[in-house]
């Protein structure tokens, strides 16, 4: 199902009720763009530590923003059988607000998601708003000060406010106290703007809401224009006013406050962006950010997680997109197995079960949910040896992933996940390589990288002025170089050790080894008989 903002706050209710009766839900998300070029690039490397790679996506995230947030609401109804409720929501940042609200597109993911059928015209014209914490707060102040601003960047909506002030002005000027009018076929969205924008812009009208898309204008004196805004009744209050502008982070409250297991595929980046989109910006401290996370989702799963366990312990096929692990699972389904999990798609979302959409983010979410539950179970029908007697609870499945639990995968660098709920383990990898540059001044690590481009794939960085690092998660690449290059003339290259090559344990033995020498020196002279005349 697609949500937009004309339809969000009559969905919200049922969404809260379905969220609260959940097993569990799964996530997926998509942006205007992943790794940052500016001021330098966030791209992933073998060489980023967990607060390294932290800080190079928080400068993404703060750069781009999400345009699709997807949903998949897994609820077990009877024995085996989960039901699932999916959902596409199109975002777009709250244009109620002091100030307005700048996000950057990438090129390449902008035409990855045109490639596969995103609407864009429906993220720009019918995004449903959100907000986090800090605006939210400003947003608030400024509404109580009455100094609040709509930043309308849409021609079309500047369009409708436009005609509609001007039908109202005309109207006004000739209308009697008392008198009304009707507002006609505006959208949901549209009903709240164009009453805060009459009564900012008249201070002699009074409007409400009729339902069917109309707003009744009214005349009225000043004085019972200050009554009316008094009132207990008024539509447009404060609170009702943050609810809309508010959006899709009512949505992530309920989320928040229901406590249900969120799971995802490589997660950490939708991750950050629900940091910082609906609740707080994304701290400086990677610890601080852990914490938060964990406060708001006591229970994390990411499936990229469990099925690299999978692979390394099991005959599982070595693929890589969700779409493939799914194909895979599906594959390995025991047709005559009357316990495997029986994942069906609500009626009001069976678009899924008809057709493929790849990274459409309801159907990722979905297909992400449902890779959980055939990975639990495989691995329960392993732990107990193929002898589980019963219907599996969703409780026993998240026993036997126990130890995937709040496990982030960390993709390309030095630990193999993060952990939410502790520290991160380190990751045993293959030992980093030294290249000794000999004869060939000047190389830079780009040509290092296509000198090395041909054989195998690693990440290269200066150590010194003639050495360079190699690093690659594949131990064969690392055979393959020691291979070919340990006696080579110009590129000999050698297993890394840091206290050889390390320039700072150099440094050290060299101001260590003068030391030595100048004390040997000066016991030498001061031991000396000395010379008279």
């Amino acid at each position: 199902m697609e949500v937009g903002a004309e339809g969000f706050a009559r969905l919200l209710p049922r969404l809260r009720r379905r969220i609260r009766r959940a097993a569990f839900v799964a996530l997926d998300t998509e942006f205007t763009g992943l790794y940052s070029t500016f001021p330098q690039s966030s791209e992933p490397s073998l060489f980023d530590s967990p607060v390294e790679r932290y800080l190079k996506i928080r400068q993404s995230v703060q750069r781009f923003t999400v345009t699709q947030l997807g949903l998949a609401i897994f609820s077990k109804e009877n024995s085996n059988k989960y039901v699932v409720h999916s959902y596409n929501f199109f975002l777009f940042p709250s244009m109620l607000g002091v100030r307005d609200v700048e996000f950057t597109l990438s090129a390449s993911s902008i035409q990855f998601l045109s490639h596969y059928g995103f609407d864009y015209n429906k993220f720009l014209k019918d995004g449903i708003p959100y907000m986090n914490e800090v605006q939210e707060k400003i947003f608030r102040q400024h509404l109580l000060a009455g100094s609040w601003t709509f930043h309308s960047t849409s021609a079309a909506n500047r369009d409708v406010l436009r005609k509609v002030i001007d039908e109202v002005t005309c109207w006004i000027a000739v209308a009697e106290e008392e008198e009304t009018m009707i507002l006609q076929d505006l959208s949901d969205y549209h009903v709240l703007e164009v009453q805060l924008v009459l009564r900012q812009a008249l201070q002699n009208v009074w409007t409400e809401p009729l339902g069917n898309k109309k707003v009744m204008v009214k005349k009225v004196s000043p004085q019972h224009r200050q009554l009316l805004e008094n009132s207990s009744c008024d539509p447009c209050q404060m609170e009702l006013i943050l609810l809309s502008a508010r959006g899709f982070t009512n949505l992530f409250q309920i989320l928040v406050e229901a406590k249900k297991p969120l799971v995802g595929h490589n997660m950490l980046m939708d991750l950050m962006h629900l940091h910082d989109k609906f609740y707080k910006p994304l701290p400086e401290s990677y610890e601080e950010f852990k914490r938060n996370i964990h406060n708001l989702f006591p229970v994390i799963i990411d499936t990229k997680t469990i099925t690299k366990s999978m692979k390394k312990n099991y005959l599982f096929p070595r693929v890589s997109s969700l779409s493939e692990v799914y194909a895979v699972l599906c594959s390995s389904l025991n047709p005559k197995d009357p316990l495997w999990p029986v994942i069906a798609l609500a009626s009001d979302c069976s678009r899924y079960a008809e057709k493929e959409s790849p990274h459409e983010a309801g159907y990722d979410a979905f297909l992400c949910g449902s890779v959980l539950l055939m990975s639990a179970h495989l691995l329960l029908c392993r732990s107990t040896e193929d002898s589980v007697e019963a219907h599996p609870s969703f409780s026993q499945y998240l026993t036997v992933l126990a130890e995937h639990v709040n496990q982030v995968n960390f993709i390309r660098g030095g630990v193999s996940s993060i952990n939410f709920s502790g520290e991160d383990a380190p990751c045993h990898r293959p030992p980093a390589l030294v290249v000794h540059v000999q004869g060939w001044p000047g190389l830079n690590e780009r040509q290092i990288y296509q000198e090395f481009k041909g054989l195998c794939h690693f990440d290269v960085r200066r150590l010194s002025k003639n050495q360079f690092i190699l690093l690659s998660n594949k131990y064969k690449h690392v055979r393959l170089v020691l291979r070919d290059y340990k006696h080579h003339p110009h590129l000999p290259v050698s297993v890394y050790r840091h206290w050889r090559h390390s320039p700072r344990v150099n440094c050290l033995l060299q101001v260590s080894g003068i030391v030595a020498l100048w004390s040997l020196l000066a016991f030498v002279l001061g031991g000396a008989p000395s010379c008279s005349l």
